[in-house]
Order: structure tokens, then sequence, then C-alpha cells
């Protein structure tokens, strides 16, 4: 298992997007910056979320809004329920994340332009999110993967690094 090693939710999301897209993430190759995409759902998160405490950065995981009540609540803001799957396996690793340090959180995805959330419970995940951080790495050491178009991939930051060399 990964004990020590650096993982962040943006690369779990990205194992199950695209192993190329991660494998270029993990290497400091960032094309997230120039992405109008990318801009579109920060937007999206100050324009709904706009008191809630976000951006909170513990060790390797960025939370895109955390809400301390009774419990605490973890909230990942997506533009699009197009990727959910990736999305909440991200979330799923927060909650694993925390629960490493004794802290419980519930988890919750917001896709506030289909005025959808979803909510997502650690219970009995830990082993699989042990095996997938594995896996990530197994990606992240190995020779960078041959790109694979999928639908989305117009659409993606990586896309001309990908397709268009």
């Amino acid at each position: 298992m990964l004990e020590e090693m650096y993982v962040r939710g943006t690369q779990v999301n990205y194992y199950f997007v695209c192993k190329t897209k991660l494998w270029l993430f993990s290497k400091n190759v960032s094309m997230e910056q120039e992405s109008d995409l990318v801009k579109l759902g920060l937007l999206l998160q100050k324009q709904f979320f706009g008191r809630e405490e976000k951006d909170v950065k513990i060790g390797p995981i960025a939370i895109d809004v955390l809400r301390k009540g009774d419990e605490l609540e973890i909230l990942e803001v997506k533009k699009s329920d197009s990727l959910e799957k990736a999305d909440y396996y991200q979330v799923l690793y927060y909650l694993y994340y925390l629960s490493r340090f004794g802290i419980k959180a519930n988890g919750k995805i917001s896709y506030p332009k289909q005025k959808r959330v979803v909510e997502v419970k650690l219970e009995d995940k830990s082993k699989e999110i042990e095996e997938i951080l594995d896996k990530i790495a197994e990606v992240i050491n190995s020779e960078m993967p041959k790109p694979e178009y999928k639908s989305y991939c117009r659409k993606c930051a990586y896309f001309e690094f990908c397709f268009c060399r």
C-alpha cells in the first residue's frame, strides 16, 4: 500500500478518467491552469458556495468546501455529473485520508448546474481505496500510458498534448 505516497484527490479522479492524464499530472505536466473549463468550475464553486469555507488544504488533499456543524462535511463541487464515478472516488479518498487521522466526516458531491447532490460514505470501502492507491502507484511508476481517445477528450486540457503532436 502507499503509506507514505503523496496522493492527491485529483490523481484519484484522473485514475478513473484517463491513465495518461494521471501519469502526466503526476509528473508535474499541468495543463489545467490554461483550461477555460477549470476556470468555469472555480466560478461555479464561488457562485454557489460563496460564504462557505473553501479550498481547504489538508496534506495532499484540497477540499472544495468544508462545513462544520454537528458533523464535519466535505463537499466537492463539479460542473457536470458526466464523470460521476471519478468524482465519487475522489470524495471517497478524501474521507479515507481524513479517517487515517481519526477524523470522521460525511462527503457530498454537488452538481449545481444539475441541482443534484450525491452523498458519499466511507463505511467499509477502505480496502478498496487502498487497492486503488496501489494501482495509481503502478501507473505513475511505469512508462507513460498511450492515450486512448474517449468521448470527453476534446474538452480535456491535455487534448493537444495527447492527440495533436
